[in-house]
């Protein structure tokens, strides 16, 4: 059944505690030259404050090599094939659940980081579902999964009259083939767009059974003529320029189109909805690969992020919520009141976490994605 989330956490940290730098290397001439003070991070595009990492680097003296991906495909490519080359990589929950399953993180020596105790103890219970007493990870951002759309096309496309809280917007195709025009997009990862297809359907999101999904498949099928690109993070800003109409998108990337758009005032309006049908929750996480060189610095950096004002710092400027509730009094009061960004507990009731794929149906979605979108 269904997995419904009937309590979660809408705050987010607790007590801000004195900032730490690196520790200098002391010996003298005779000693070995102190190592490079170097971390490789492998984020989400559009994910971090504009000058956390430069606050970082004034305040450790590590130098920081940011990189970016836009789908937890491409980050687990890289896992697997081993050695990455990054020192903190952040996959979403149910990824990492079986990356820790296939050995590919350290566990983590939570007695090396002095903020820890900020996190949410019911989150943090939520997520050792998936990562048994939180040993591999520390929780960085969480959303949801929904529809945003530019106001003024949608009603222009669909009427005044249509209801726009429901996924019947992206997943009628004959609803679909009326905002083609004005441009529609959708996640490039199927574990994230499946399962709410097939919860529309009135079947289980998290199936397993080939059959089940194959119904989802046949309604994407049905959708796709009317698809504009699949696209993980090119939709924020097509949102924001108008260039789009609709996307199937995650909340906080929204959110920043929406932002973007009212700070250009170019008469676009961003909305975003999670559908009264329910919608997918997940939570992006911050862990230590096996072949991590730049171990301490990558500690320092995960600490770093887990002070209240550094994060609430990341969540004023990319719009998400997160696990930090210290950070709470901190956060622009604009974002806490959103429900968007902290869904209201009528909301919480549909939404539901992604299952952990095993790996044949993991093969099977990636096999009827590459059709979908190649049409071979």
């Amino acid at each position: 059944m269904k997995i419904k989330m009937t309590v979660l956490a809408t705050a987010l940290l607790a007590a801000a505690c004195s900032n730490q730098s690196a520790p200098e290397a002391g010996g003298d001439a005779a000693q070995a030259p102190e190592a490079p003070k170097v971390l490789n991070v492998y984020n989400w595009s559009d994910y971090i404050a504009e000058d956390t990492i430069a606050n970082f680097e004034k305040e450790t003296g590590v130098k920081v090599t940011y990189d970016v991906f836009d789908s937890n495909e491409v980050l687990e490519a890289k896992l697997l094939a081993g050695n990455t080359g990054y020192d903190i990589v952040v996959p979403s929950l149910t990824f990492l659940s079986r990356q820790i399953q296939a050995g590919v993180f350290q566990p983590l020596d939570k007695s090396r980081f002095t903020q820890y105790g900020n996190l949410d103890s019911e989150i943090m219970a939520l997520l050792a579902k998936n990562d048994a007493d939180n040993a591999h990870s520390v929780p960085y951002l969480w959303g949801t999964t929904g529809i945003g759309y530019n106001v003024a096309k949608v009603k222009a496309a669909l009427g005044d009259d249509f209801p726009l809280d429901s996924w019947a917007m992206v997943f009628e195709p004959e609803t679909l083939a009326k905002l083609k025009g004005c441009g529609v997009a959708i996640l490039d990862t199927p574990s994230e767009i499946i399962p709410p297809v097939l919860d529309y359907l009135g079947e289980e999101p998290n199936s397993f059974d080939e059959a089940v999904i194959q119904k989802a498949v046949d309604r994407l099928a049905l959708l796709r003529p009317s698809i504009t690109y699949f696209h993980s993070s090119q939709y924020i800003n097509d949102l924001a320029n108008g260039d789009i109409c609709v996307a199937i998108g995650w909340s906080g990337d929204i959110i920043q189109a929406q932002a973007r758009a009212a700070e250009a005032d170019k008469g676009v309006e961003v909305s975003y909805i999670i559908p009264k049908e329910g919608a997918p929750m997940w939570f992006d996480m911050l862990a230590i690969p096996k072949g991590a060189k730049n171990v301490d610095n990558a500690y320092l950096f995960i600490d770093y992020l887990m002070r209240p004002d550094v994060m609430a710092g990341v969540q004023n400027y990319v719009a998400y919520a997160s696990a930090n509730q210290a950070a709470l009094p901190m956060v622009d009061q604009t974002i806490l009141d959103d429900p968007g960004i902290y869904p209201t507990p009528e909301a919480r009731q549909g939404l539901y976490t992604l299952a952990v794929l095993p790996p044949e149906v993991d093969r099977l979605f990636t096999r009827h994605w590459t059709t979908l979108k190649t049409g071979k």
